[in-house]
């Protein structure tokens, strides 16, 4: 099997295009959901409270997402502690997904928003970079619920998406239609299955 890890900043279609792949064919496994999961343990939350103080947690018990994208987007130190918190464990809970595909010619396509910048791509035999011109982000950012302001904070947050480019093996362009980008899904994924075959014979 060949793992692929796949990035791009926000707003620019990571899951869509995760998607077109799944529907090729490929195993699909999306990080922010294993984060989502486990924002919903105890134990998490508690570290949370304790790294970005009580009001991380609302009175009815779950995490306020608004507070602590404000903390953590404003404080790269605060930032740096909570993935050091989460990304240990999202890693592990990734690797027992892919230990569960069954089939050695499987494409396993993974979903990490900071492939990057914490160094994971060295988990992963080859990388894809999802793009798109601010404009095209910051509407698709707006049309989530996010305001301009908080939208170029997140962006700004991140690793610059041409230095995403440079590094990737992979990239397509997610500024156009879904036909377009649906065409530079389906080379790639002919190329990563050809690789895979290399590999195996």
């Amino acid at each position: 099997m060949l793992k692929v890890g796949l990035t791009g900043n926000y707003g620019m279609g990571k899951s869509s295009v995760a998607g077109m792949f799944k529907d090729l064919g490929a195993v699909t496994i999306d990080s922010d959901d294993i984060v989502a999961s486990l924002l919903n343990e105890e134990s998490i939350k508690g570290q949370i409270m304790g790294l970005l103080g009580a009001g991380a947690v609302g009175a009815d018990g779950n995490l306020d997402k608004k507070y602590i994208a404000n903390k953590i987007f404003n404080s790269k130190v605060l930032r740096n502690k909570l993935e050091a918190i989460l990304h240990p464990l999202v890693f592990m809970r990734v690797e027992g997904l892919i230990r569960r595909v069954r089939g050695r010619n499987r494409i396993i396509i993974v979903e990490v928003p900071l492939l990057f910048e914490g160094r994971y791509h060295r988990q992963f035999s080859r990388t894809i970079t999802i793009f798109a011109d601010r404009k095209t982000a910051l509407s698709r950012l707006k049309k989530s619920g996010i305001s301009r302001k908080d939208a170029l904070v997140r962006l700004r947050s991140q690793m610059d998406i041409r230095t995403k480019e440079r590094l990737a093996d992979y990239c397509i362009d997610n500024s156009g239609t879904r036909r377009q980008t649906a065409a530079q899904v389906r080379k790639i994924f002919q190329l990563l299955i050809a690789e895979n075959r290399k590999q195996l014979s």
